[in-house]
């Protein structure tokens, strides 16, 4: 017969036991109670539950003593973070070992790791921060959470140990940066220090509990090479964009949320040659550029009385001083693509700016909706005018049902024709290819026949691009 510590460490090992055997000896005419069978996996399986069940509570009880002990210390301003982390470990140590429990090392070394987290990191989502795989990170309440790896999203099998516990995390993340979040004030927007976006929402307005949703930033941002790679564009669409980007193109990306606009912003912007001067406006900064003439600007919202905010617009008016070879804008989601379309119309070729939109023809109408957003009453006409006027080329981004990102258009923008923005395809997504054995889309941009009028800039800058062998090739 197996004892409950023999179990126990079967349960650590993975080691299936025989169930345990009744004793002999049953008096003669007794009644026999038929227990219902339970297997060994299943007996397994609820040793495992109980046991981490276990060490949840040892660790609520582990934080709670450790806050006792360390009281105000854990905000003293003349530790560093390293000096605190150490001075928390070493507490944590000795309160684990006054627990009455049998750990193995690795399995000791884990639950300080846990509770470190809980008490000075993120908790539960330290880990899925420090996964290179994760790209997002969805906190639905405080016993769901989702990530998304590789375009798919999926249960992350972490969770917070209560609803306190995900609220505590989320003061910590906003009160790093000087925001609040609190039932006057439920929701808000905020980076961490590595650059990742979060935007936080808690009830009243969460209905069901507190959300969190972080977009994470990556330690090294994607070049050319990788969205070759991934399947994003050819290395021939590649070539394009660049030369595009040499030839002082206004462009913009559109694509719908997550299809990687910030990302081909980036690589668009690489392209730019090292001796202009380059502005950047972004509401929470994204892009790294590698050129060393870059002046890097970024929205504030406003503080807790309501006042101090800086709007993307005001950035992008301000750049118009700062003698700018180039303006890159994040994102334009309101007056401020006004601004934008006239400085691309007075002497700032060369811009490059994402919006959201499904599809080129959609990116036009949206950047009108943005314009009147700017309440200058203009007529439309005179909108759709400095639209055709500014913008040259439209880069349309797509989300694929099998998480990839793809380059589905390359659009040109001809003009006006009547009450009309003239849009002309160069290069379209292939859908006819089908999909290979994995699922995934086999086809890439295709060339539709039609000679862009901008290859006629190319000829006046004498920059060396040949479309007809990528025409002929299929892009």
């Amino acid at each position: 017969m197996t004892t409950l510590s023999q179990r126990l460490q079967a349960a650590r090992s993975g080691e299936v036991l025989p169930p345990a055997v009744p004793s002999a000896g049953v008096e003669a005419g007794a009644q026999t109670i038929h227990e219902p069978s339970v297997s060994a996996a299943e007996s397994a399986t609820a040793t495992d539950v109980r046991l981490a069940e276990g060490l949840q509570v040892v660790k609520a009880r582990a934080v709670e003593t450790l806050f006792d002990r360390i009281g105000v210390r854990i905000n003293d301003s003349s530790l560093t973070e390293e000096q605190l982390r150490l001075f928390v470990r070493a507490e944590l140590s000795r309160i684990v070992d006054e627990e009455p429990l049998s750990l193995t090392t690795e399995e000791r070394r884990r639950l300080i790791q846990d509770i470190e987290d809980d008490a000075l990191g993120l908790g539960p989502l330290q880990r899925l921060l420090a996964d290179p795989e994760v790209t997002e990170i969805m906190v639905n309440g405080w016993d769901r959470i989702y990530v998304e790896r590789f375009g798919k999203l999926s249960p992350s099998g972490a969770r917070f140990s209560s609803e306190e516990h995900l609220r505590r995390v989320i003061d910590r993340i906003v009160g790093r940066v000087g925001r609040r979040v609190d039932e006057s004030s439920p929701l808000v927007d905020a980076r961490l220090s590595d650059g990742s976006r979060i935007n936080a929402i808690i009830p009243p307005l969460a209905v069901d509990g507190s959300s969190l949703t972080i977009r994470k930033f990556s330690d090294t941002p994607f070049g050319v090479s990788d969205l070759v790679g991934f399947g994003t564009m050819t290395k021939g669409i590649a070539e394009l964009l660049h030369a595009c980007v040499q030839a002082r193109l206004n462009i913009l990306v559109s694509g719908g949320t997550g299809t990687g606009k910030t990302t081909l912003l980036n690589v668009l912007s690489s392209f730019i040659p090292g001796d202009e001067r380059i502005v950047t406006i972004e509401d929470a900064v994204e892009l790294r550029l590698q050129q060393e003439h870059v002046v890097r600007l970024e929205s504030r919202p406003a503080n807790i009385e309501g006042r101090g905010e800086v709007s993307i617009r005001e950035l992008v008016r301000n750049s118009l001083r700062m003698r700018p070879d180039r303006i890159v804008v994040g994102e334009v989601r309101g007056g401020e693509s006004l601004d934008m379309l006239q400085a691309m119309n007075t002497g700032h070729d060369g811009s490059i700016s994402t919006l959201h939109a499904n599809s080129p023809r959609d990116a036009i109408a949206r950047l009108e909706t943005l314009v009147l957003m700017a309440g200058m009453e203009l007529p439309v006409r005179a909108i759709r005018e400095q639209v055709a006027s500014a913008v040259d080329l439209i880069i349309q981004l797509t989300r694929m049902r099998d998480g990839s990102r793809r380059i589905t258009a390359v659009t040109e923008v001809i003009g006006m024709e009547n009450e009309t923005v003239v849009l002309q395809d160069a290069f379209v997504f292939d859908y006819a290819a089908g999909l290979d054995v994995h699922g995934r889309f086999r086809g890439s941009q295709v060339s539709t026949g039609i000679r862009p009028r901008f290859t006629d800039k190319f000829e006046e800058l004498g920059i060396k691009f040949n479309l007809d062998s990528l025409q002929q090739a299929g892009a």
